[in-house]
């Protein structure tokens, strides 16, 4: 069994870093030992899984399908070994951990009394920023990002989908009219996202794939999505972005989600990531099993 569970991380590691080297280096053994772990893989399954050029490897047609269940169950043992592990182990020391600025502030930061209760040893260090940071050159414990994974050296764990959402006030909707089709929002005010091309100040994108540009114009722009909802709540146009933003504005009934003739983005996932080590910290185990645990409740709200 031991063997098996080795074979299939180094499958993965194949996969996802493009090549047996990078793989070798990744779990800190020989390229040699990695090629035959991926040959006794393919030989107990009767069926290759990579196809190998010179310059990359890239998964079959039964790889790919193979990949998607052997990723899960390796993120299930993990967690099942991490939660294990942190009740075992006395946790403790500084976790530092980034976030987007406004999901931070929002939605992790009011976690800490509960997490802290768990583990009065852990310091939380946050970094609320909505720029990409590089978790090992920045040494950060813990990303928590939302979207598709595009850094695959990580070991992502996906938390909860990411909805997003077209919302305006009510007062603003019976003055200026509810837009029912995409062509509506050219005679609209909507609010930029300046960070992001998706929502952003002269095109927003729609479509489960963001296939589907439209033309935008709106009377003001910024970099912060709390912001944005702030104004259109207050009447000042239409808002576009992660329904997360827009939850508490929603609930109380100061924006409206709004229905047109195409489906908003499907954003992915909100996502918790770490650095590509066998055992990660006893800390880093534990933030990412709360973080599980917590995140999937909330987001029933969002």
């Amino acid at each position: 069994m031991a063997d098996r569970l080795t074979g299939m991380e180094v499958f993965v590691r194949v996969v996802r870093l493009g090549g047996i080297s990078a793989a070798a280096r990744a779990l800190r053994m020989s390229a040699a030992m990695a090629t035959k772990h991926i040959d006794a893989l393919e030989a107990r399954l009767g069926t290759a899984l990579v196809h190998r050029t010179t310059r990359r490897v890239s998964p079959t047609e039964a790889g790919a399908a193979y990949l998607e269940r052997t990723e899960r169950i390796l993120a299930e043992i993990g967690e099942a070994e991490g939660e294990a592990a942190s009740r075992a182990l006395e946790v403790e020391g500084l976790l530092r951990v980034s976030a987007p600025a406004t999901f931070g502030v929002l939605h992790l930061a009011p976690l800490l009394p509960a997490f802290h209760a768990r583990h009065p040893r852990v310091t939380v260090e946050f970094g609320f920023t909505d720029r990409y940071v590089d978790l090992l050159e920045e040494k950060w414990d813990v990303a928590v990002r939302i979207g598709r994974l595009v850094d695959s050296s990580l070991v992502a764990r996906k938390l909860a989908p990411m909805r997003i959402a077209l919302c305006g006030a009510p007062g603003y909707l019976r003055e200026r009219g509810t837009p029912r089709i995409l062509a509506d929002l050219t005679a609209h005010d909507c609010l930029g996202y300046t960070i992001v091309s998706q929502a952003g100040t002269s095109t927003w994108s729609f479509g489960r794939g963001g296939e589907v540009v439209v033309p935008v114009r709106g009377s003001m722009h910024a970099n912060n999505g709390e912001a944005l909802v702030r104004a259109a709540a207050a009447g000042q146009g239409l808002v576009y972005g992660p329904r997360f933003v827009a939850a508490a504005e929603l609930s109380r009934g100061a924006l409206v989600e709004i229905d047109l003739d195409v489906p908003t983005m499907d954003l992915g996932w909100v996502q918790a990531l770490t650095h590509p080590t066998r055992r990660p910290a006893a800390k880093t185990r534990a933030w990412v099993a709360f973080l599980a645990e917590t995140i999937p409740a909330m987001a029933s709200e969002w």
